[in-house]
């Protein structure tokens, strides 16, 4: 690094030296100003104002401190730049654990939905407490009844986080991010699952068909929030609905409690139950979501299903963050260090 500091040295010569002080006497410098030349033919043109020579110290310090700040930072930037490959390699990992267990289980899909659904929902703006932290896996919590049946869900994803943790350098993944990103690999699922249907039942041109016009570009701001922190004791009770006795207000009047509407409720049927047809055709009696279950329901008609999946990926991702404060510096790890000594070149 080349520091700007040693320019300073070279104002010593205009310091003057004791012989010449004398011979200046005669001409006086201007008060304020520091002479390179003193004797008879000392002039105003050969003095500098101290103001000049600080403004020039003040620079070459500024420069040195920027230039030394410059290579802080591109030090930062690298470490930064390792933490995000090293997070992104293992939420890649993730979801492909996740997509496999969820495809050798196809049935199990409307359950990680709502186990998904009924730990986020739990978030309370008032105190905010709860939201999507995990605390569903406490037995206590699990065996309420408005979580009646999703044990089996969460048994096979106790069974993927070993398999997640077993290939972790940055450590195990928290119980409130794997629920999440469960639930977005089942959602997944259902959208790939829909083109091949619509390819008859051709995977590979109905994997295409996704591809080309699926919404998998859209899940990048739920990607981003990865980093939750697990609950350590069970959310409190009462704050989650039985989905399958609510009445359509009820559930309106929920939604709306964490900051969503009719919109988000009617977008959000398949995780309210394992007959998605039956839970729209609740919906539907209720005059303010019936517009949302129609267009949702003409939209999944359509080849790219644009409007249902964008709004269901915005919805999900919205639940998902609820009064959480994300860790981004999870599942990090310091880099292996190389002993250049040993290498053969």
């Amino acid at each position: 690094m080349v520091s700007f500091a040693s320019t300073l040295p070279s104002l010593v010569s205009l310091i003057p030296s004791p012989s010449s002080i004398s011979n200046a006497s005669r001409h006086p410098p201007q008060p304020g100003m520091i002479c390179c030349k003193f004797g008879p033919e000392l002039n105003n043109k050969d003095c500098f104002h101290r103001r000049d020579i600080l403004q020039s110290v003040g620079a070459a310090v500024g420069m040195d401190l920027i230039a030394r700040s410059s290579a802080f930072i591109k030090v930062a930037n690298a470490a930064d730049l390792i933490q995000r490959r090293q997070r992104s390699d293992f939420q890649s990992k993730i979801k492909l654990t996740l997509f496999d267990v969820i495809k050798a289980n196809p049935d199990i899909i409307p359950s990680l939905l709502t186990l998904a659904l009924n730990d986020a929902i739990t978030y309370d703006k008032a105190t905010k407490t709860g939201g999507p932290n995990g605390s569903i896996r406490f037995s206590s919590e699990i065996s309420r009844p408005e979580n009646k049946g999703l044990d089996a869900a969460l048994n096979l994803l106790e069974e993927s986080k070993k398999v997640i943790d077993s290939d972790s350098k940055g450590g195990p993944i928290s119980y409130a991010d794997l629920i999440q990103f469960a639930a977005q690999s089942a959602v997944k699922s259902t959208f790939i699952a829909s083109a091949i249907s619509k390819c008859g039942g051709n995977v590979e041109k109905g994997t295409l068909l996704y591809s080309a016009y699926g919404s998998n570009g859209q899940w990048g701001q739920f990607d981003r929030i990865f980093g939750r922190s697990d609950a350590q004791e069970p959310d409190p009770e009462g704050r989650v609905p039985q989905w399958d006795k609510a009445s359509v207000q009820e559930m309106k009047d929920k939604f709306k409690a964490v900051g969503l509407g009719p919109r988000q409720l009617a977008v959000m049927s398949a995780f309210l139950g394992p007959d998605q047809a039956a839970t729209e055709t609740l919906l539907a009696s209720d005059p303010e979501v019936l517009p949302w279950i129609q267009k949702y329901q003409r939209s999944r008609e359509t080849v790219s299903r644009t409007d249902y999946e964008v709004d269901l990926i915005t919805t999900v991702t919205k639940l998902s963050s609820l009064g959480q404060v994300i860790n981004y510096e999870a599942y990090t790890y310091p880099p292996r260090k190389i002993d250049v000594t040993k290498l053969k070149l």
